[in-house]
């Protein structure tokens, strides 16, 4: 039973219809679970709770399978307690989120959604020049990077900007992860001396609002801020005002403290709008990795149930 195959949207599910009686739903509402998986053995989820109180009404429920790596919508403590595994599924968007951090701050250091705009709204031929100058941007070569939450995806970001000439280092959100092979240092300190600051940390009682006013007034005015891992790790609201003081140079974020955001949020209200590029929880989602998420899927089941 996979509760919400919105999340993967348009990929194969063939993997997954062959290992037995298979039943999808775009998306289910919490009082539509226990009908719907009260005969269930397999539940995969994305986004839908799966509460202790949900846990006790399935008496048929051997596997629950989630189609991503937080654990966090699944009464894990109520899942031991009852016997049933839960199989998540680290490390398949590590590129596609990398890369994606990497959009967002091109978008912002190379000004690209203006310049975009400025071309298609006619002003470029308009103008009768080769040239447009109206806005500065800039190299990455040579900046000072940091990256909160030396992980999985944090090395992938750190190859990759290292061979774009960036010099890295990192602040381990644990303090544990202190030997990643790149000089790991204070938070403040990071945040003092980077060109550029990307985040790839889980959220806990650790990150939690673990950027907020204090800290963007201690960067840079020319930084930028990337936020690809948990929307509450940053304040919103601190974001908003520290880009509309100018403190810092822009931000881009895929992930938002509520989502999907909501319209009150004041990043979509900037003095402006240029200074924040925003993309809808999508940086784990290309074709291929949410692809690999399901054949990885499959396989946990295949594992669970080998005759």
């Amino acid at each position: 039973m996979f509760l919400d195959e919105y999340s993967v949207d348009r990929v194969n599910l063939d993997p997954l219809r062959r290992l037995g009686n298979y039943t999808g739903y775009y998306n289910t509402e919490p009082e539509e679970v226990v009908e719907r998986c009260l005969q269930a053995e397999v539940i995969i989820s994305n986004k839908v709770k799966l509460t202790g109180e949900i846990l006790d009404a399935l008496p048929a429920l051997r596997l629950i399978c989630i189609a991503a790596t937080g654990m966090n919508n699944v009464d894990l403590v109520r899942a031991a307690e009852k016997g049933i595994p839960v199989r998540n599924v680290p490390g398949y968007s590590t590129n596609s989120v990398a890369e994606a951090t990497f959009t967002l701050l091109f978008a912002l250091m190379r000004q690209t959604v203006y310049h975009d705009r400025f071309v298609k709204s006619g002003k470029y031929t308009e103008s009768g020049l080769h040239n447009h100058f109206g806005r500065p941007f800039f190299e990455l070569c040579g900046k000072s990077w940091g990256i909160i939450g030396m992980g999985t995806i944090g090395k992938r970001v750190a190859g990759l900007a290292e061979a774009f000439g960036a010099k890295i280092s990192y602040y381990s959100t644990s303090g544990k992860n202190t030997d990643a092979g790149y000089p790991c240092r204070k938070l403040e300190d990071l945040i003092t001396d980077s060109d550029i600051i990307s985040i790839h940390a889980p959220l806990n009682h650790l990150t939690y609002n673990l950027i907020a006013y204090e800290q963007m007034k201690r960067m840079k005015p020319t930084a930028f801020l990337i936020n690809v891992a948990r929307g509450k790790i940053i304040h919103e609201p601190d974001l908003a005002r520290a880009l509309n003081e100018n403190l810092i140079a822009g931000a881009g974020l895929d992930v938002f403290a509520q989502e999907p955001v909501e319209k009150e949020n004041p990043l979509l209200r900037l003095d402006n709008p240029d200074k924040i590029v925003l993309m809808p929880h999508i940086a784990w989602a290309s074709v291929e990795a949410r692809q690999a998420l399901i054949d990885r899927i499959a396989e946990h089941i295949r594992q669970a149930f080998p005759d």
